[in-house]
């Protein structure tokens, strides 16, 4: 194996950060640090990763209720029944069990 081969080369590129100050009640904050000491981790890498957590999740939700929209506009032009459409986006929602046909 020559040189290039196994040199591993990351190039991060570093993110523009801004410090944020916020308000929190003393037993949450308490909390927070025993789980960051129970998870072997800073107070700021904790909080980084429930609010990364909780972003993925709102942005995934966002993005998902973005393709139902879409889909139930797509299913307008096509089918006649605002009943039907409703239906079949409810079943997609998982709202609903789909019935046998």
């Amino acid at each position: 194996m020559n040189n290039h081969e196994s040199e591993v080369n990351l190039q991060l590129r570093p993110c523009s950060t801004e410090t944020v100050s916020l308000e929190i009640s003393q037993d949450t904050l308490k909390s927070l640090q025993e789980v960051a000491q129970m998870r072997d981790m800073s107070l700021s890498a904790l909080l980084k990763f429930y609010v990364g957590q909780g972003l993925r999740q709102d942005l995934a939700r966002m993005f998902g209720d973005r393709i139902i929209e879409k889909t139930a506009q797509v299913f307008s032009r096509h089918i006649d029944s605002e009943e039907e459409i409703s239906t079949i986006i409810q079943e997609i929602k998982g709202e609903i069990m789909p019935k046998n046909r």
